[in-house]
């Protein structure tokens, strides 16, 4: 079988089938190749012992498969043998039964060399056994014959029946291959043969096209046979050079992966088997990896990306594909994929195993990875849009937990999401952004002294959308700075008026990773609390854990700046997973947010106690403030005050209200002396 990848094993699906089909060819086909040789052995060993054609044909016969012919455009491992013309040179001058006993001992002399697998060996003797029989058949019927003891010599006149011979021996041949590879990879009998036909097709035609010539100097002058050597070796030479150069042109020269110019063939090869068999495409991009080259040079970042390469590799299943695209991107191809969960399963494996830090120049260095994942056929059937999707997901993932699957809804890219974002644009101009506060409650005296501001829209048609349908795809479409701005100016705006009246809460407003990485970012702060008149320290800037991992260098300058500028800096979800102690000494910030997903579960889990305790206990001994989120009822309230809690926020403490119905609640306050000797949120 010269077009079954000798990597594969026997699936479970088809097993019977493709077994019973080997036996049905490999039973008659040895049986004849066993009679025939028999029989020329038996009753011409003389004449085959004299014969320098013999072996000649044999000792060419043999070389042709031991060492086939690679060429640039066949996938196949295998190799095309050039032993078919010999072999079919011997049918011309010798007959059938010398024609088998060359090719069968041709075969079997490369088994001993290559060690196929036993099953192989056997369908091969049975496969061109029977395709010498149909094409001895073809020439018997139109009157050609050829036999050891009356060897003939072909003629001008015989070309049309050995071209009709010829295509009898390919299209035998072929079939029978093609059935097995058929019923082996599952696929259609006819999509099997249009795979490569027209290529074996030619490649046969040539190979197939000098055996008459090789007929005759068989019969002429057998001792020139060797000259065929000359030809045969400058054309394995070409064919070497040109598939190193599609190889070239096929791989990544850094770490020897497939390129995307092989991703998009096999990828296409996969989804054209079957519309409906799921397969799954995975973008993985390092994080940071732009530090190791800026850190520590180009070279060690080149070593970097072929450990990256060796691991995604030992990582994979046999039969699934990655490649690099470029720079830090890698793409995975998974044929077979059951669901979205195995796909999310092998994703965070793929994670796992670039997990261990890396040793490169004198130090360590960890290649975290963001993966986003695209199934077929669900979320597309071409490479292009399978690519797309999987290319939104990574994004996604960057920005999340590290691994996403594709989702239509925080596609920015889907039409729905497109008519979203022309309509956000529009509701920044029309003035339908609102922003709403969340009260901040001290503990120690219940005393309202600060409030988050909450981005909300108001859509004259759908009415109130949530954030987090709008304010991903302000971050992903260069939206995020005007709506950062937009919020800014309504909370400085509104707070220099609560200050006015005695009321001087400090004010909180989220800021996202686009924010904080703009060089103008500090600019619009400071030019925000000028016009509202508002002083520095009246605002809280909220960071998250993962907008500071995704560019931890840049990011410490900003918030150093902002420092200096007399912000507040909050970080917020703490204890999501990302940080470190080092890091939070490090982040110049006075407050930091327990995740409402440890303060919701301390009346229930003793670790979330634990955790709260000790998150309070580190944050204090750092100088900091903490802000119990999430907190809904009184119980839980006592319970954060009790563990160290400085500040709580939540639906107990008050669910967003617009500005004036928190002045409201304010008045009720007795009024602190505007600008002068304020509190601070957890003083």
């Amino acid at each position: 079988m010269s077009r079954e990848d000798e990597r594969n094993r026997l699936p479970a699906t088809g097993r019977v089938a493709f077994v019973t089909y080997l036996a049905a060819v490999s039973i008659p086909g040895v049986t004849l190749a066993g009679l025939l040789i028999g029989r020329v052995v038996l009753t011409d060993s003389g004449l085959l012992a004299g014969s320098v054609a013999f072996w000649m044909a044999l000792a060419l016969v043999g070389a042709g498969e031991a060492r086939p012919l690679f060429l640039p455009g066949l996938a196949d491992p295998v190799g095309v043998a050039t032993s078919a013309t010999f072999s079919y040179a011997a049918l011309l001058h010798l007959g059938l039964p010398v024609a088998i006993l060359l090719h069968v001992s041709g075969v079997l002399a490369a088994a001993m060399v290559r060690r196929p697998a036993w099953w192989r060996t056997v369908f091969n003797v049975a496969q061109y056994s029977i395709s010498l029989a149909a094409a001895w058949a073809t020439l018997t019927l139109a009157g050609y014959h050829a036999s050891l003891p009356h060897p003939a010599s072909p003629r001008g006149g015989d070309i049309p029946v050995i071209a009709l011979a010829g295509v009898a021996y390919f299209l035998v041949n072929n079939v029978l291959v093609s059935s097995a590879v058929s019923l082996f990879s599952q696929r259609s009998l006819l999509a099997t043969m249009r795979a490569d036909f027209g290529y074996h097709a030619g490649v046969n035609t040539a190979l197939l096209a000098v055996a008459p010539l090789v007929a005759v100097v068989m019969d002429q002058a057998a001792v020139l046979l060797p000259l065929f050597v000359l030809p045969l070796v400058a054309i394995h030479k070409h064919a070497e050079v040109s598939v190193a150069r599609e190889h070239e042109a096929l791989h990544d020269a850094l770490t020897g992966l497939p390129n995307r110019v092989q991703l998009l063939e096999r990828t296409e090869t996969t989804l054209g088997r079957d519309i409906n068999r799921p397969a799954a495409l995975f973008l993985l991009d390092l994080d940071r990896f732009k530090e190791v080259n800026d850190t520590l040079g180009h070279p060690a970042g080149d070593e970097v990306l072929q450990i990256v390469a060796v691991r995604l590799r030992a990582s994979l299943r046999p039969g699934d594909v990655v490649a690099r695209l470029g720079g830090d991107e890698f793409a995975v191809l998974l044929p077979e994929v059951a669901d979205r969960d195995t796909a999310v399963e092998l994703a965070h494996r793929l994670r796992a195993a670039l997990d261990e830090p890396i040793q490169v120049a004198g130090t360590f260095v960890t290649a975290d990875a963001s993966i986003g994942i695209a199934l077929a056929p669900e979320h597309g059937s071409t490479f292009e849009l399978l690519h797309q999707r999987a290319d939104v997901a990574m994004y996604l993932a960057k920005a999340g937990r590290g691994v996403e699957v594709y989702s239509a809804e925080r596609d920015t890219n889907s039409p729905q999401r497109l008519g979203l974002l022309t309509e956000l644009r529009g509701a920044l101009e029309r003035d339908e952004i609102e922003v709403h506060f969340q009260p901040k409650v001290r503990l120690a005296d219940a005393r309202v002294v600060g409030a988050e501001a909450l981005v909300r829209w108001r859509h004259p048609d759908r009415g109130m959308v949530p954030p987090d349908e709008f304010v991903p795809l302000a971050e992903q479409s260069g939206l995020m700075p005007r709506l950062t701005d937009r919020v800014l100016a309504y909370t400085t705006e509104q707070a220099a008026g609560w200050w006015a009246s005695g009321h001087p809460l400090v004010v909180a407003v989220n800021v996202s990773i686009r924010d904080l990485l703009d060089p103008g970012f500090l600019a619009r702060v400071d030019a925000a609390l000028g016009r509202s008149q508002l002083p520095a320290e009246a605002l809280i800037l909220e960071i998250t854990e993962r907008v500071l991992i995704s560019d931890y260098a840049r990011g410490l300058d900003v918030l150093e700046s902002l420092r200096r500028l007399g912000v507040g800096l909050s970080l917020d979800d703490f204890g999501t997973g990302y940080s470190s102690l080092t890091m939070l000494r490090r982040l110049p910030v006075s407050e930091i947010k327990i995740d409402r997903s440890f303060t919701a579960r301390v009346l229930d889990s003793p670790e979330d106690e634990s955790i709260v305790r000790s998150i309070a206990e580190l944050a204090h001994a750092l100088g900091l403030t903490v802000v119990a989120e999430g907190v809904e009822d009184a119980p839980v309230r006592e319970r954060v005050a009790r563990l160290g809690c400085d500040l709580v926020q939540g639906w107990l403490t008050g669910r967003p209200v617009r500005g004036t119905e928190l002045a409201a609640v304010l008045a009720a306050q007795a009024p602190a002396c505007p600008r002068a000797g304020v509190d601070a949120p957890g003083g």
